[in-house]
């Protein structure tokens, strides 16, 4: 498959659910794209591709809570390296560094193991889907503290008018996604 015909297919996979969490939203559901395997396969062999290209080749990948965790990890063992989770507050039981971010009601914070990566290190992070960016861009921040160089953030999804990707883009962060959906 070349990259259109696997973007559309990755896209045809995807589950559209109108109203949910609340009125107006279209919450775009990338749990098919798990579900059969030669679909996730797909998926990963997008990404693994992508990725094993000299200049785009990281040291690490590191993963967003929760489904970040998924594609990451198994992105990681493709490619032979290593995986860091980039986790909610609370959950990681060694020394962390944490960095808190807006939401549209309130904040939250994300921590990550003041060993998990090394200064110098090409980290790709990755998550499923970019909405306002604002984990994305905490995630960026907790690896660039401790010294790591993120090298792209990769995604499944882009909602462009939620206006997420261009905020991490106007940090420097260069970011792939393979569908892009107009509207939330």
């Amino acid at each position: 498959m070349d990259d259109l015909n696997v973007n559309a297919y990755l896209k045809s996979h995807i589950r559209t659910v109108p109203d949910w969490p609340a009125p107006g939203v279209q919450f775009r559901d990338i749990t098919p794209l798990l579900q059969d395997p030669r679909v996730f396969r797909v998926l990963i062999d997008a990404f693994v591709h992508r990725y094993m290209a000299p200049d785009l080749r990281p040291d690490v990948v590191a993963g967003l809570d929760a489904r970040g965790f998924i594609l990451g990890s198994v992105v990681a063992y493709e490619l032979g390296l290593g995986f860091v989770p980039i986790r909610k507050k609370g959950k990681l039981p060694f020394s962390t560094v944490e960095e808190t971010y807006e939401l549209e009601y309130g904040s939250a914070t994300v921590e990550l193991h003041t060993d998990a990566v090394k200064p110098g290190q090409r980290v790709l992070l990755i998550d499923d889907l970019i909405a306002t960016g604002g984990t994305m861009l905490a995630g960026k921040k907790l690896l660039e503290k401790l010294g790591a160089q993120v090298i792209e953030g990769a995604v499944i999804v882009d909602l462009p008018e939620l206006g997420g990707s261009a905020r991490i883009q106007a940090t420097g962060l260069k970011l792939f996604n393979l569908v892009s959906f107009e509207g939330h």
